[in-house]
């Protein structure tokens, strides 16, 4: 299917103010980005780079004043999330390079803290995808979502100890659950087709059976088209916009994913 995801912030800067933003998707094996509209006001250079994990960055010094940015994209995506109950779990010593670094603890991530923990949520589940689905089930029905976020992220052991928190920090749960199983696991950040209010979106994906899986321990259900705008090892790695400066809150945030019948030309 096609959606047509956009983006649109404004925010107040009282002196010029350097800033790294992700708002651009890239095309790769799950998602096509048939057309991609960037533009910023006032008007000034802006210059892409791809961080380690792949995703498209884009940097710019926005000046004093109003700033407003508009990123809409026309991507083709599946209707739905593939699932893969049974999935195995893949020995440490047989995983593909590139995963190993989802398997470390990290600033949101304590896996180091929760082997206990994962190994109660799992109990006799099949090791893999099923240990992957029963964490995302548990996250879902222990801990409450709230829909307004902190300013700063919250970590695993943090969300798990308040007992609530907002996507991202379910997200973080998970993400740590599953590593304390040796599990990789990564943070994805995005839009997601027919979410409640719609805004930005955070969940997480665990590599068994020789693959990348999402999990989404906010929803009951996978449902759902997503557009993927990055991943990395937690929130640090996935912001989608970092202002350096005094800090500034943005004044409007408007987010929009819409069902197309295809890319506009």
């Amino acid at each position: 299917m096609w959606l047509r995801v956009s983006c649109q912030l404004e925010m107040e800067f009282a002196v010029a103010s350097p800033m790294v933003l992700l708002l651009r998707p890239r095309s790769d094996a799950r998602q096509w980005v048939a057309r991609d509209h960037y533009a910023v006001w006032p008007g000034l250079p802006i210059a892409e780079y791809v961080d380690m994990y792949g995703n498209r960055c884009q940097r710019l010094l926005a000046p004093a004043g109003t700033f407003h940015l508009e990123a809409c994209s026309d991507v083709q995506v599946p209707s739905g999330v593939e699932q893969g109950p049974g999935a195995p779990f893949v020995e440490v010593q047989d995983l593909p390079a590139e995963t190993l670094m989802y398997l470390a603890p990290s600033r949101y991530c304590e896996s180091d803290r929760l082997g206990g923990l994962a190994g109660e949520i799992t109990g006799d589940r099949l090791p893999g995808y099923d240990q992957a689905e029963a964490i995302s089930a548990w996250i879902h029905r222990t801990l409450v979502y709230r829909a307004e976020s902190d300013p700063a992220p919250v970590s695993a052991v943090e969300a798990l100890n308040r007992g609530d928190g907002v996507c991202r920090d379910f997200a973080h749960l998970g993400v740590a659950l599953c590593r304390s199983l040796s599990i990789p696991a990564r943070m994805i950040v995005g839009y997601l087709h027919g979410l409640e209010p719609m805004d930005l979106h955070a969940w997480f994906e665990a590599f068994v059976g020789g693959k990348w899986y999402v999990f989404d321990p906010t929803r009951a259900t996978l449902g759902g088209a997503r557009v993927c705008l990055g991943y990395g090892r937690d929130a640090a790695d996935v912001p989608v916009f970092t202002q350096f400066g005094p800090p500034v809150i943005p004044s409007r945030m408007e987010v929009s994913v819409e069902e197309i019948s295809g890319p506009q030309h």
